[in-house]
């Protein structure tokens, strides 16, 4: 198959978070099972750009990648570049597979890809949930989904969601317009994993039993401020904070922890990437993902896949993976759960253990790039027989739409 994938941001922006990561993971196992895909993204890296080339295609892993000048307004990520690069790429591919909303390169490659008849999947990345609407410009969201958004998503051929939650979440917006099909995010595991010496280094001097570790954007939305109270009823454990904060989100929630008393026990490093990130995950006891709405929640099955168990709460998307092979605990986010199931399993190392070995069968079978490629190819196969099938019917109702 010819495939082209459109979003916003691209590796080496690692910090976008999971979604740069597992869309690049997916393209390069599918580029390894035989087909041709090319990337079209933007050069945008927070509030500078990537030193990456933009006035030709480049490879990586594999993957073909282009990458559009971002102009403005970049809120929206808008490159005006890519209307030139869809214009002649269309006609030669087989589907596009578009991530995002309430960008405008999804937008555009969403109306180009119907205006030539090349059916497209869109995939929202955890993006159309209530919470998350209502909480950051809500109005101008709502304008942009009656005027934008409704029609994309009409017009796919599908939607892509990687948990029943994000589905669920979909379906309660009444914005399920296409069919939803269930695709979860893979995962990059290192190879070898890392030594049990690499991991006691990363924690160097705290001592087993007492090591939290949050890894992700440090940001309210993700409920790092439940971890630091729940922190009063642990009061042996201490929190470790990675990742990027864009927002001087750190400053709050350092006030936070000297108000409740924990400030002693809480630890805001930067991010992390590479060894020093797999090492951190190995050596912690357990990772902590508290966020009130997250579609999966990639660093869980990374913190699973080297065998760390993990406390989620129950809006995460990988929640019920966590629940139903027990891989640690789920609770619905206030400090006081938190703290309990905290204390649970710090308390109970063998337990611990066991978690984590299983954890390890659980994501190296069902969550590795390459079985999640294999899956999203069973997909895209069935979206273009149906196509087929119904090649001498008008394209979609959708189009009454314009």
């Amino acid at each position: 198959m010819e495939l082209l994938h459109l979003i916003p941001s691209y590796l080496p922006a690692v910090r976008y978070g999971g979604p740069v990561r597992s869309v690049h993971g997916l393209a390069r196992e599918l580029v390894r099972l035989g087909h041709r895909v090319r990337v079209l993204t933007t050069d945008i890296d927070g509030p500078g750009r990537l030193e990456v080339p933009t006035d030709r295609w480049v490879e990586l892993d594999g993957v073909e990648v282009r990458y559009c000048p971002v102009g403005r307004p970049r809120r929206i990520t808008r490159a005006p570049a890519m209307r030139a690069e869809l214009e002649r790429l269309l006609p030669e591919v087989d589907l596009v597979h578009l991530h995002a909303v309430w960008q405008w390169p999804t937008w555009f490659g969403a109306r180009a890809a119907f205006r030539a008849n090349v059916p497209y999947i869109l995939s929202p990345r955890g993006m159309l949930v209530e919470e998350l609407i209502a909480r950051k410009s809500p109005l101008a969201k709502k304008v942009w989904l009656a005027l934008i958004e409704r029609r994309t998503l009409a017009r796919a051929t599908a939607i892509h969601v990687t948990s029943a939650r994000e589905g669920e979440a979909i379906r309660a917006l009444g914005l399920d317009l296409a069919p939803l099909v269930e695709v979860p995010n893979g995962v990059d595991l290192p190879d070898p994993l890392p030594s049990e010496q690499e991991a006691e280094r990363a924690w160097a001097p705290h001592p087993r039993g007492r090591r939290l570790l949050f890894l992700g954007r440090i940001s309210w939305e993700k409920g790092i401020d439940r971890v630091i109270r729940a922190l009063v009823d642990v009061p042996y454990a201490l929190l470790r904070n990675v990742g990027n904060d864009e927002r001087d989100t750190t400053s709050g929630l350092e006030a936070l922890a000297r108000e409740v008393g924990v400030a002693d026990r809480v630890e805001f490093v930067g991010p992390a990437h590479g060894a020093e990130k797999w090492a951190l995950l190995a050596g912690a006891d357990l990772l902590v993902l508290p966020s009130p709405s997250e579609n999966w929640g990639i660093v869980v099955s990374e913190a699973l896949g080297v065998g760390t168990p993990v406390v989620a709460g129950a809006g995460v998307g990988a929640a019920e993976l966590v629940r139903r092979h027990e891989l640690g605990a789920v609770v619905e986010g206030s400090p006081a759960s938190l703290a309990a199931a905290i204390r649970e399993l710090l308390a109970a190392p063998e337990r611990r253990r066991a978690m984590g070995e299983r954890a390890k069968g659980v994501i190296g079978q069902n969550f590795s790039h390459a079985a999640v490629a294999r899956a999203m190819v069973d997909v895209y196969a069935q979206l273009l027989a149906e196509k087929r099938r119904h090649a001498s019917v008008p394209v979609s109702a959708a189009a009454a739409l314009d």
